[in-house]
C-alpha cells in the first residue's frame, strides 16, 4: 500500500504535469509515500509488535538493543528506496516525466533524508502512545491531515494563512526539498531554510521517540 498510494496519485495526476510541472507531481507523491511509510508502516507494525510482547522477547537475544530498532529501520529504508524507484519510473513510463540524472540521483538522496521526518514523526508517537488502536488512530488522524491540507494546499484550495503554514510543515519542507533537488538549477536560499528545518524536524522527533519509547507496552 505504501508503494501503491503514491504511484496511483501519480497516475491520476496526469493532467497536471502540462500545467503545474512533472517535478511537482513527482515531489508531492514522494511526499505522500513517505508519509504513508513513517506513519502507517513504520509506527503501527513498531506498536503491534510491542503490544505482542515481540520487543521483549528480542530483548533476551544475544544482541544489542539499538541492532533491533536498526533492523526495523532498515526495512523501512528499503521500502523508500523501492516507494522513490517506482514514482519515478511510472513518472517516466506513464506520465512522460523526464529529468535529468543529477535531478533523478539528488531526488533520491533528498527522499532517503526526507523519510527520515517521517520515521522519527512515527517514532515519536509510538514513544509517547503505548496502545497500539491508539497508536493507529492517531497515526491515521496525522496521515490525513499532512496529505489532505498538504495537496489542497500546493493546489491553491486553501487560504494564504494555512499555505505559509503548511510550507514549513513537515509536508511542505520534505516536498520543497524533494523539488528543488530534482531541479538543481531552482534551489535558492528559501530551499536551503527547508533543508535545515527539514532536518530539525527529523533530529527532534527522533531524539523525543528514543527519549520516550518504552520496550514493554504495560509500562
Amino acid at each position: 500500500m505504501v508503494v501503491l498510494v503514491p504511484v496511483i496519485i501519480l497516475i491520476s495526476w496526469k493532467g497536471l504535469v502540462s500545467k503545474l510541472g512533472g517535478g511537482f507531481v513527482l515531489a508531492n507523491c514522494i511526499t505522500v509515500g513517505l508519509n504513508s511509510i513513517g506513519l502507517l508502516g513504520y509506527a503501527n507494525s513498531v506498536a503491534r509488535d510491542r503490544d505482542r510482547g515481540i520487543f521483549q522477547r528480542l530483548r533476551v537475544a544475544p544482541v544489542p538493543n539499538w541492532s533491533i530498532m536498526i533492523s526495523r529501520l532498515a526495512v523501512q529504508m528499503a521500502m523508500i528506496v523501492i516507494m522513490t524507484v517506482a514514482v519515478f519510473a511510472v513518472g517516466a513510463y506513464y506520465d512522460k516525466i523526464i529529468i535529468s540524472t543529477s535531478g533523478y540521483m539528488l531526488g533520491f538522496i533528498s527522499a532517503i533524508v526526507g523519510g527520515a521526518v517521517y520515521l522519527g514523526l512515527g517514532q515519536a508517537i509510538v514513544g509517547r502512545i503505548k496502545n497500539a488502536e491508539t497508536v493507529n488512530s492517531t497515526t491515521r488522524l496525522v496521515y490525513f491531515v499532512f496529505i489532505m491540507v498538504g495537496m489542497f494546499t500546493e493546489l491553491g484550495a486553501l487560504p494564504d494563512k494555512i499555505t505559509t503554514v503548511m510550507k514549513w510543515s513537515p509536508y511542505g519542507t520534505v516536498k520543497n526539498v524533494v523539488l528543488a533537488s530534482m531541479q538543481p538549477g531552482a534551489w535558492n536560499n528559501q530551499t536551503s531554510m527547508y533543508l535545515l528545518v527539514m532536518i530539525g524536524y527529523a533530529l527532534v522527533f527522533s531524539f523525543l521517540g528514543i527519549k520516550w519509547f518504552r520496550w514493554n507496552s504495560s509500562k
